[in-house]
């Protein structure tokens, strides 16, 4: 059975469909057969970072409806041949996901992936609902701000008891902390939650701190996860957050302040 993570947060803007795209092609390039899924009815991203936007001809809708079949509608990467898309639709409305249709899909890819990546719609509607509802891992992404934080603690509410897993008496959905656009600079000077204020607040392990750069902006821009930019930052953050994903021990990077040598003191960056 594939493992179904979700990436999903309180509030919008926080970089759930890059962390999705990036996560997702973190996997695969690991070996795991992945497929990312975007629930974002209406408003689909998903493939615009992943690059494959002029090849979307059926859509998650489409199966969910028996227009088409999972074959029909999944966009092989170019990069992974273990990763695939499976697109939103950009014409129908939030309510064309049932909890039927969607539990049905997830149990056909179950079959042949090893990972399913939810980039979930930010807040509490519809397809961010159905995202959370199926999910076996959650990854709780946000900003290191205050309105960010206190709306990701009302999704951890939702997850804990509006889950399949906790309608069921099962296992609770293991839930993990993804920190988006950091800047040790800003938390020095007092214009940023620092980590430890953020992991004080939720209480949730911490997977992986994502540091503010342009490289993400850059890589959305161009159509190719930024975990692919491993010369950036943000890149080999994504990269560490994978491994912690997959198990492994990796120390946090990128959430001091780089000291600067002395020529750059002086002439700067």
């Amino acid at each position: 059975m594939a493992q179904i993570i979700v990436v999903t947060s309180g509030k919008g803007g926080v970089g759930k469909t890059t962390s999705s795209a990036a996560i997702a092609t973190g996997l695969a390039i690991r070996g795991h057969k992945t497929v990312v899924i975007d629930f974002d009815i209406g408003l689909r991203n998903l493939d615009l970072i992943m690059g494959c936007e002029r090849r979307v001809v059926y859509d998650f809708v489409n199966v969910i409806n028996g227009e088409s079949n999972l074959n029909q509608a999944l966009i092989k990467d170019k990069r992974s041949e273990n990763l695939y898309v499976l697109p939103a639709s950009q014409t129908r409305d939030k309510d064309a996901l049932t909890r039927e249709g969607v539990g049905k899909v997830l149990d056909e890819l179950s079959k042949d992936f090893e990972y399913i990546v939810c980039d979930s719609p930010a807040g509490i509607e519809t397809g961010a609902l159905m995202a959370l509802y199926f999910a076996d891992v959650a990854i709780v992404t946000t900003n290191p701000e205050v309105s960010s934080v206190r709306d990701s603690d009302r999704i951890l509410g939702i997850l804990q008891s509006k889950s399949r897993r906790a309608e069921q008496n099962l296992e609770p959905i293991k839930e993990y902390l993804l920190l988006t656009r950091y800047s040790p600079t800003r938390v020095k000077n007092g214009e940023m939650l620092s980590v430890a204020d953020v992991e004080e607040i939720l209480a949730i392990k911490l997977l992986g701190v994502i540091p503010e750069s342009q490289a993400v902006l850059r890589a959305s821009n161009s159509g190719v996860p930024v975990i692919m930019d491993q010369e950036s930052d943000a890149g080999q953050a994504y990269g560490d957050t994978v491994s912690r994903l997959l198990g492994e021990e990796i120390p946090l990077r990128f959430v001091t302040e780089e000291k600067k040598g002395l020529l750059k003191r002086i002439f700067g960056s």
